[in-house]
C-alpha cells in the first residue's frame, strides 16, 4: 500500500516523518527501495539532528547510496507539497483513525495505526486458554536462521550480540552465533533461534522487539536466511516432505523458494 508523506521542507512534515520512522527502519518494506530514495531526493539539506529517527535514516540511506546502491522496487510513497496547518499538531491516534477512515480519498495509509484493542484481546484470550490449558500435548516448533544487520562499520558487535540475545520471550531459545563478513569492513550477526509456533511470531519479533528501541541503536535491520519446520513422528525427527528438502522463507514470508541438499 502506499505511503502519503508530508512536504519534508517543514515542520509539520519533518515531525510526521519522524514519527513514521520511529519503528521502521525504511520508508516501505523491510529493505532499502525506490520509496527511500523518493523521499531522500526531496530533502535540500540533511535533517536537523533535533529529528533523531529522521537522520538515523537519512545517513543510512547516504551510506548505503556510497557502498552498494539502492534496487529494491517499494510500495510507493507521495510527498504532498504541505502539510494542512491542523496537522502541525499531533491528532489522538483515535482521532487521526477516524479521520483516515472518513477520507480515504487523501490518505493511502494510516501512519499512526496501532493494533486495535479487539486483536490485542484476542492474542490475551488465546495465551491465556494455552496456559490454562493443563494437555501436555506440544506445540510444533521451527528451527530460524536470522542475519542482524548493523547500522556501519562503527557499531560494537559484541553489544549488538548481548542486545540481541537479551530479547526473552516465551517459546523462544537463542542458539549459535558468528559473525560474517558483508564488505567495506562491515560484519553481520547470523544467529540460529528455535522457536514454538504458537507462541513466537517472527514478524513480532523482529518489529516490536529487535528493531525498536533500544535495540535499533545496534540493529540496522534484520533478515530471515532459513525457515525450518522441526517435526517429530514418534522419537524421530520427520519432515513430511523428505530430510533432503529444506524451506527458505522470505523475511515478509510472501513466497517460499524449496532447495535440495
Amino acid at each position: 500500500m502506499a505511503v502519503t508523506l508530508y512536504s519534508v521542507s517543514s515542520e509539520a512534515g519533518l515531525k510526521q516523518l519522524d514519527e513514521y520512522l520511529l519503528t521502521r527502519s525504511y520508508i516501505t518494506g523491510y529493505q532499502a527501495s525506490k520509496d527511500d530514495l523518493t523521499v531522500h531526493a526531496a530533502f535540500t539539506k540533511p535533517p536537523s539532528s533535533a529529528y533523531v529517527n529522521v537522520t538515523r535514516w537519512y545517513n543510512h540511506i547516504e551510506a548505503l547510496l556510497r557502498i552498494s546502491g539502492v534496487s529494491g522496487d517499494g510500495c510507493g510513497v507521495t510527498i504532498e507539497g504541505s502539510a494542512p496547518a491542523e496537522a502541525i499538531a499531533t491528532p489522538p491516534a483515535a482521532d487521526t483513525k477516524a479521520s483516515v477512515a472518513e477520507d480515504d480519498d487523501d490518505d493511502d495509509v494510516d501512519l499512526f495505526g496501532e493494533e486495535t484493542e479487539e486483536e490485542k484481546e484476542a492474542a490475551e484470550e488465546r495465551a491465556a486458554a494455552m496456559k490454562a490449558s493443563g494437555k501436555k500435548k506440544e506445540s510444533g516448533k521451527s528451527s530460524v536462521l536470522l542475519d542482524v544487520k548493523p547500522w556501519d562499520d562503527e557499531t560494537d558487535m559484541k553489544k549488538l550480540e548481548e542486545a540481541v540475545k537479551s530479547v526473552e520471550m516465551e517459546g523462544l531459545t537463542w542458539g549459535a552465533s558468528k559473525l560474517v563478513p558483508v564488505g567495506y569492513g562491515i560484519k553481520k550477526l547470523q544467529i540460529m533461534m528455535t522457536i514454538v509456533d504458537d507462541l513466537v511470531s517472527i514478524d513480532t519479533l523482529i518489529e516490536e522487539r529487535l528493531t525498536v528501541e533500544p535495540i535499533n541503536e545496534y540493529v540496522q535491520s534484520c533478515d530471515i536466511v532459513a525457515f525450518n519446520k522441526i517435526c517429530k513422528l514418534g522419537s524421530q525427527l520427520f519432515c513430511p516432505f523428505h530430510t533432503s528438502v529444506y524451506m527458505i522463507y522470505t523475511l515478509r514470508m510472501e513466497r517460499v523458494r524449496v532447495g535440495f541438499f
